[in-house]
């Protein structure tokens, strides 16, 4: 089977993940292109040494490359700032682009919940690491009871947090909070992320709080169940640490939610869910515990596979 080139603009951590892991496990995609703008960047000598043409001329290298023409998918895993240009750039040119920074420029994309919504769309975004981590329960929840109010803590280590990725927080807590409502189907969306610099490095951590209706326990168990099992399809290192937890919040302690001012309920009463997940990477270019660069890069994968499905099928974007 002929397989879709893709080029991938981001010679950092990130990029050079998902480089090797195209190279490694796609049957569907092949490497046409290295993109970066530090000539000595690891990303950019090593994609040399594995035989992948570069550049490190960013976006504008990438365009005059005689590889350039081939390419049908452009993975941009560069910072929310440069996306905007990068994404003229590539439009201009009627390249899709897979966005792999919190710019949110086009439709957020959660594999297991949405996947193949967007797939004819010129750009996707891939939301942050703690989204792809946590929307799937907030939304697993969601489909058995309402969810009036998604919290989500992402805690990652600090040596898996690049200079994009620091120079993204802002973007990260926005775009991750707006799309626990838009992708996981909460109400109000909150998002928080920890960047741990323990020693040795934690693995990524993460908790979801899910404030939502009345409902059967063991009905959301067994959602999150299969959400989870959804997800480890992709991302073998996705796992629960604990058991769901439940609260009933009563009428005589409701809680008081400033987030909920808008709506007119502040004051919660109904069923909280509380759950613990980790996320172990497949240290395929980092160690284990940079699980957050994991599940972004996996999910990207995941989705550019199925847009070049699409391609190879013949459906008009």
């Amino acid at each position: 089977m002929r397989k879709t080139k893709v080029a991938i603009v981001g010679s950092g951590n990130i990029g050079t993940d998902l480089m090797i892991k195209i190279m490694r496990l796609s049957q569907t995609l092949e490497m046409g292109a290295f993109v970066g703008i530090d000539p000595e960047s690891d990303g950019l000598k090593r994609a040399a040494r594995l035989g992948v043409p570069i550049t490190a001329d960013g976006i504008d290298g990438l365009v005059a490359m005689p590889e350039f023409a081939d390419i049908r998918i452009v993975f941009d895993a560069t910072s929310a700032g440069a996306h905007k240009r990068n994404n003229e750039v590539l439009q201009a040119h009627g390249k899709r682009v897979v966005d792999l920074t919190p710019a949110a420029i086009g439709p957020y994309t959660i594999p297991p919940v949405n996947g193949d919504a967007h797939l004819d769309a010129h750009n996707v975004n891939m939301v942050t690491c703690g989204g792809q981590a946590t929307i799937p329960m907030v939304h697993a929840v969601n489909r058995v009871a309402k969810v009036h109010y998604g919290e989500i803590v992402a805690s990652i280590a600090s040596k898996s947090a690049g200079p994009g990725t620091r120079a993204n927080i802002d973007e990260f807590t926005e775009t991750t909070s707006q799309a626990i409502m838009d992708v996981g189907g909460a109400t109000r969306g909150k998002a928080i992320i920890v960047l741990n610099p323990a020693e040795p490095p934690l693995i990524m951590r993460d908790t979801v709080y899910c404030l939502c209706d009345e409902a059967d326990q063991q009905a959301i168990r067994d959602s999150v169940r299969r959400m989870v099992e959804d997800v480890q399809s992709y991302v073998p290192g996705y796992r629960l640490k604990q058991e769901v937890q439940f609260e009933h919040v009563g009428s005589n302690r409701p809680l008081h939610i400033p987030e909920m001012a808008d709506t007119g309920q502040t004051d919660f009463t109904g069923l909280k869910v509380t759950i613990f997940l980790e996320v172990e990477g497949a240290a395929h270019y980092l160690p284990a515990y940079a699980g957050n660069l994991d599940i972004m890069t996996s999910a990207a994968l995941r989705t550019a596979e199925k847009i070049a499905d699409r391609i190879t099928a013949g459906v008009p974007a």
